[in-house]
């Protein structure tokens, strides 16, 4: 891709290309801080937003707490609590506020070329992921609100790739000779496929997380000593829980989260033979190229979040493994997101001869 004037994004816009790199690399750091913030149980540290009991920051000093637990006497201060949710916040603020300086910079520079669109909508997105994290809070860990969010993260840390991607400009030897490219556009649609099963599987991911599902079961391959436990589907999966309670800790029964928590298996080992297969056929087909390294690199993540996966049922959800199964389950969109972006650009690209 060049822009207008002829030179290549990466040349037009440099700064705007380490902009938007410092962007994907503060999504990384927010999308760990919001996994962090979840695990050690602090979702609800501060009861208000965007500030914490009405302060910007977490109230200190035994008259600011007095009068912080004055004003919110539904919520015991815990500044062990408090910290981990302002520190969220504040790196979410602080990526939003560079979102919104590239799309400013994108709209200005639109006519010779900047992703202004792409920009933009990020830019729009940033504010509905900031209400989610608002209502979060004010809907006390509602898990539709919750799990939105979590999603609403991953998104965002996708759209900063693909903003860099498209500032980047073309990089590495993705064409290939008529064959094996041919073979390779076959696998297009199924891709989106298993993009589509990634997302889902994301999904119940987010939805496990929200409903503290995570140790419903600790055995494996069975649970709680059976290949198919008593499981109650309907509440797993009743998306109309009521608006009210708080949910920290969830308010399902056993079977409910195990339901959840079963799916959750079902989905990941889905995931692990289609893309592994997907990703396989790709290496396999495109011997030699960019593309291969880029599905190498996929399936390599793959592998690592199946094993922390596995790691989190055995060890019963350890702080660190948690955060990281979170993380790679991030790096794993991006990286079929990536191959996907590689492999629409044979599309448009001149085929070797």
């Amino acid at each position: 891709m060049s822009t207008a004037s002829g030179r290549s994004p990466a040349t037009a816009f440099p700064r705007l290309r380490r902009a938007a790199l410092s962007a994907l690399v503060l999504a990384t750091i927010v999308i760990l801080l919001g996994a962090w913030t979840r695990l050690v149980d602090a979702g609800l540290g501060c009861p208000d937003w965007p500030g914490c009991y009405g302060h910007l920051t977490v109230p200190s000093g035994e008259e600011t707490i007095a009068k912080a637990q004055a004003r919110f006497p539904e919520a015991p201060f815990d500044a062990g609590k408090g910290w981990p949710e302002m520190i969220h916040r504040y790196a979410a603020g602080t990526l939003g506020l560079v979102i919104f300086g590239i799309a400013a910079a994108c709209i200005r520079h639109r006519r010779v070329g900047a992703p202004a669109g792409l920009a933009s909508f990020a830019a729009g997105f940033v504010v509905l992921q900031a209400a989610f994290g608002a209502w979060t809070v004010t809907l006390s860990l509602w898990p539709q609100v919750v799990a939105a969010h979590l999603l609403g993260g991953f998104t965002t840390f996708c759209l900063m790739f693909l903003l860099f991607r498209r500032l980047q400009g073309r990089t590495g030897n993705d064409d290939l000779p008529p064959e094996p490219r041919a073979r390779i556009l076959a696998l297009r649609p199924w891709l989106y496929g298993g993009l589509v099963l990634l997302v889902l599987q994301i999904a119940l991911g987010a939805w496990t997380a929200a409903n503290y599902a995570a140790v419903a079961c600790t055995d494996l391959p069975t649970c709680h000593g059976s290949l198919w436990p008593e499981m109650d589907f309907a509440a797993g999966f009743n998306l109309l829980q009521s608006v009210g309670p708080n949910y920290l800790g969830g308010q399902l029964g056993n079977e409910a989260r195990v339901a959840i928590h079963q799916s959750h298996r079902v989905g990941a080992l889905v995931v692990l033979v289609t893309l592994g297969a997907l990703f396989l056929a790709v290496i396999r087909k495109a011997r030699g190229s960019a593309l291969a390294g880029a599905a190498g690199t996929g399936l390599a993540l793959l592998l690592v979040q199946v094993a922390l996966g596995v790691l989190n049922i055995l060890l019963q959800v350890p702080l660190a493994i948690a955060i990281a199964h979170n993380a790679f389950g991030a790096f794993l969109l991006l990286g079929l997101v990536n191959l996907l972006v590689r492999v629409e650009r044979l599309r448009v690209a001149p085929s070797n001869p």
